[in-house]
This record gives C-alpha cells, structure tokens and sequence, in this order.
C-alpha cells in the first residue's frame, strides 16, 4: 500500500506575469534569497477565506 503524504501533494499551476510583475518578483527574491516558489506559497497561506462557502450563503 502506498501512502501519499498530503502536504506534499503537489498541483502544478503556470502563472501569467506582466513583465513589471515578474521583475518584481525576480528582484524581491534576489534581494531576499528566496526562490520565488516559496514567496508565492507565502502569498497564497496569507490569503483569507470564508469559512462558509457553500453555494447558498453567499
């Protein structure tokens, strides 16, 4: 039996940057040492969300 570990599943997304966006991001994570791969999933954890997102409480 094999075992996926949930936190490590992985869903590949692509992004579509405007060039000033992308610089951004390329010049924050120079200037941090960070791959820009975890400064997204930083942005993505901070995001709120409802709790309740059933279709009819909206």
């Amino acid at each position: 039996m094999i075992m996926t570990n949930k936190k490590w599943a992985v869903k590949r997304i692509t992004v579509n940057l405007a060039a000033q966006e992308a610089e951004k991001l390329e010049q924050y994570c120079l200037r941090t040492g960070r791959p820009a791969t975890d400064v997204i999933r930083e942005l993505i954890r901070g995001l709120s969300v409802a709790e309740d997102t059933k279709e009819g409480n909206r």
